[in-house]
């Protein structure tokens, strides 16, 4: 089943769930970048723990939800590094220093240096991305968007409706295979399949286009059932992320 994560009440609450989301998007944007300028191994370890340890301090996001998060992609992190270490240009060197040799496979110590920079790099915009998907509401975010930044209506809440669909096409896909397992068909993957998938996708969103439309988006004059004001806490937030970009570019 594939589901949209939904922030509980206690981080909703929490300082970084208060904050702006804007300003956490664009204090994570500016650290991920900052990391795309340095193969040290320094700045994704300060990074990731820096992100880890706000979601889990500052956002109040339990560990178990954390850890589920990061999980699957932990593995990920180390496969880029392994196979940026076996097939790196130093493992050709004949100067560089052997650290392993098996059979015809030569890996050296500024492979695994350069394979280690690169799945440490993986950590950190992972657990960047994690952290600030938890403690981030869509909903919230779709109305800073329309509030702080000043994007139109239907460019907003047109992509915050596209997000709450994915667990509906998950549904969608269930129901057909189940029906073509009633007709005694085969319900693996099927263009078939796909194909009426395509077909409830594109009800689903005319629905919706309809509902937005009598709703009045995209009118001039509407009120707003949510206020997102700038706060303090934006600032806080904001200086802090500047500290931390400080020191990334200060330990490349």
């Amino acid at each position: 089943m594939i589901a949209v994560p939904a922030r509980t009440d206690r981080t909703a609450t929490s300082p970084l769930g208060r904050a702006s989301p804007l300003v956490t998007l664009s204090v994570a944007v500016s650290w991920l970048v900052a990391l795309a300028t340095t193969t040290d191994a320094r700045p994704p370890l300060l990074v990731a723990a820096v992100a880890i340890l706000a979601a889990a301090v500052l956002g109040r996001v339990a560990p178990r939800d954390l850890a589920r998060g990061l999980a699957p992609l932990w593995l990920a992190a180390l496969t880029v590094g392994l196979f940026n270490a076996l097939l790196s240009p130093a493992n050709a060197d004949p100067s560089a220093v052997v650290f392993a040799e098996i059979g015809p496979i030569r890996l050296t110590v500024p492979a695994i240096q350069a394979g280690g920079a690169l799945a440490l790099r993986v950590v950190a915009i992972v657990a960047v991305g994690v952290g600030w998907s938890r403690v981030t509401d869509p909903t919230h975010l779709a109305d800073a968007l329309v509030q702080q930044a000043r994007l139109p209506d239907r460019f907003a809440y047109g992509a915050l409706a596209a997000l709450q669909a994915i667990p509906w096409l998950a549904d969608d896909l269930a129901a057909l295979r189940e029906a073509r397992r009633i007709r005694g068909l085969r319900a693996s993957w099927h263009p078939r399949v796909l194909v009426g998938l395509l077909v409830l996708a594109v009800r689903r969103a005319d629905r919706l286009a309809v509902a937005m439309d009598a709703r009045g988006f995209a009118t001039a004059g509407r009120t707003r059932y949510r206020e997102v004001p700038w706060l303090p806490l934006d600032a806080l937030v904001a200086v802090g992320g500047v500290a931390v970009l400080a020191a990334i570019l200060a330990l490349r």
